[in-house]
């Protein structure tokens, strides 16, 4: 009769990795500064395509609410989807689907449109919860490489000279 450890199964099952919590405000302060750098390219460039007397201080006269749009629905996205992955303590798609809505419902309120927001928090939960569950990755990486294994696909390999066979010792 074999013998059986109590921690130990027949069969092996991997542990589930353990879930550290994020900071909230920190995930979200960073998120929302990135989007409002977008926001800031897209205000710069409704700009530049309207004609008006303004100049360059339309970037934030006529268009600088783009990016308090953008900067908000960043800051909206990565709020939600921090606190609910703190909440429920796992992190999967389930959190992208909660901030993809809540950042969606933002922009269907700036339409002043409750069936825009309510189809908005769907389009973008859902979308954001299906590029969270194919693995955060747009290429569609099936295993994780490390930073070495994509060092080494990226380079060249050189190809061996013709001129000198495996077999002869180089001369130094």
């Amino acid at each position: 009769m074999a013998e059986h450890n109590e921690g130990e199964s027949s069969t092996s099952i991997a542990p589930a990795p353990v879930y550290e919590p994020r900071p909230s405000l920190r995930y979200a302060s960073i998120a929302g500064l990135q989007a409002a750098g977008v926001g800031a390219f897209v205000s710069a460039i409704q700009n530049a395509l309207q004609t008006h007397s303004r100049g360059a201080s339309g970037f934030l006269t006529r268009t600088g609410g783009t990016i308090g749009f953008f900067a908000a629905m960043g800051f909206t996205f990565a709020l939600t989807d921090s606190v609910v992955a703190n909440t429920r303590g796992k992190d999967d798609a389930l959190n992208g689907v909660a901030g993809g809505c809540a950042a969606g419902f933002l922009a269907g309120i700036r339409a002043r449109s409750l069936p825009m927001a309510v189809a908005s928090c769907a389009v973008i939960g859902a979308a954001v919860g299906t590029f969270d569950y194919g693995g955060k990755d747009i290429a569609g990486s099936r295993e994780p490489e490390t930073q070495e294994e994509k060092r080494r696909r990226f380079f060249k390999h050189p190809q061996p000279s013709p001129f000198v066979s495996p077999s002869q010792p180089e001369a130094e």
